[in-house]
């Protein structure tokens, strides 16, 4: 079973909260036990597990990688100028592995799944294949 979502990005750099819809599509399915493997279809947006209590935690990590990583470095040779974009993506991975248990996602207490758009905005997709 696999599934291709797509997402429309408002900011240039923004963590999106995928953890339900990805649920839903799970429970939809009726899967009870598995996993899911969950993957960026681009190489300036990727997908990380993080807290999703404290709307900061994104604010915060969103300005450090933009501390780490900023937009324009003169030194780059890429001719679209979005190095530093790429750069983010490779740093948070551009998928992720869940497993699934009882038909739901196994997360932590304050864990959620983010789609990490380091380029937008821009309309996305990522896609969730479910291994049982």
């Amino acid at each position: 079973m696999m599934k291709t979502f797509e997402l429309r990005t408002d900011h240039h750099d923004q963590m999106v909260d995928v953890t339900s819809e990805v649920e839903g599509w799970i429970k939809e399915q009726g899967v009870k036990d598995g996993i899911v493997v969950v993957t960026s279809m681009h190489t300036t947006a990727g997908l990380t597990v993080n807290e999703n209590a404290d709307p900061d935690v994104k604010t915060d990590m969103l300005r450090r990688f933009s501390e780490i990583y900023p937009w324009a470095d003169q030194k780059d040779l890429h001719g679209e100028g979005n190095t530093a974009a790429h750069m983010k993506t490779s740093t948070v991975g551009h998928a992720q592995t869940l497993i699934i248990e009882k038909g739901s996602l196994v997360l932590g207490t304050w864990q959620g799944l983010y789609f990490c758009e380091f380029d937008g905005p821009r309309n996305r997709k990522y896609k969730a294949k479910i291994i049982q």
